[in-house]
């Protein structure tokens, strides 16, 4: 089930980006274009948390076919390293919201500057590189608008990193640390399973995630809450 949910997920990002890029209309005046660009966004999210599922071996009980899965995701997602991500998460769920997890900014709480900070620990000169050829791809190759292309692939990106980041790092784990936060310094929203998956596949609910790890996103929702 964790294959089929994985691919799922890849499969109906890449089509809806194709359907966008070929059918959508392209003007500030068409109500569905503003929609399926809320869509991708959701779905590109949903591309990061089949990675992340991965890491935890959450897809798969076969290690080398999450691997690639995992690598094909982040790749999709943003041209990111697989094995770079794999290796920050780890630290992060070993030392939550404290100096040694590179998730957290332990001298601001602001939004944009930890968003910043956090971007910034992450991105890659290959990243960049990768997605300058495809940019480059889009439209030399297949003809697109540069606009159009900025519009419907790039800004949705940029939007389920936002999500991800308000919803995966800054949320729940801010300070204050309270004690119901511990031992994971993290937080976890109030059960609603609906408003949990379309917020972010399930993954408000954190403190839960980082107490059962293995569990993949589409099982999250029936884990003991911590409250």
């Amino acid at each position: 089930m964790g294959v089929f949910i994985a691919i799922s997920v890849i499969l109906i990002w890449a089509l809806h980006l194709a359907y966008m890029l070929t059918s959508v209309e392209f003007s500030v005046s068409n109500p569905w274009m503003y929609i399926h660009i809320i869509l991708q966004a959701w779905l590109y999210t949903g591309l990061f948390i089949t990675a992340h599922d991965a890491m935890h071996g959450g897809v798969s009980k076969n290690k080398k076919l999450n691997k690639i899965l995992g690598t094909i995701a982040t790749f999709l997602f943003a041209g990111m390293s697989y094995k770079k991500l794999i290796k920050n998460h780890g630290l992060h769920h070993k030392n939550p919201a404290s100096e040694k997890d590179p998730d957290f900014y332990v001298k601001s709480q602001n939004f944009f500057v930890w968003w910043g900070v956090f971007m910034w620990r992450y991105v890659t000169v290959i990243q960049l590189v990768i997605m300058a050829v495809a940019y480059n791809i889009f439209i030399h190759v297949l003809g697109l608008g540069e606009l159009k292309v900025i519009i419907y692939w790039a800004l949705p990106a940029i939007l389920g990193t936002l999500q991800l980041f308000y919803f995966g790092v800054y949320w729940p784990h801010r300070k204050p640390h309270e004690e119901n936060m511990e031992p994971h310094r993290a937080r976890t929203m109030k059960r609603n399973h609906l408003w949990a998956l379309i917020s972010c596949y399930f993954f408000g609910y954190h403190w839960e995630h980082h107490d059962k790890q293995h569990v993949p996103w589409w099982k999250l929702h029936t884990t003991k809450p911590k409250n």
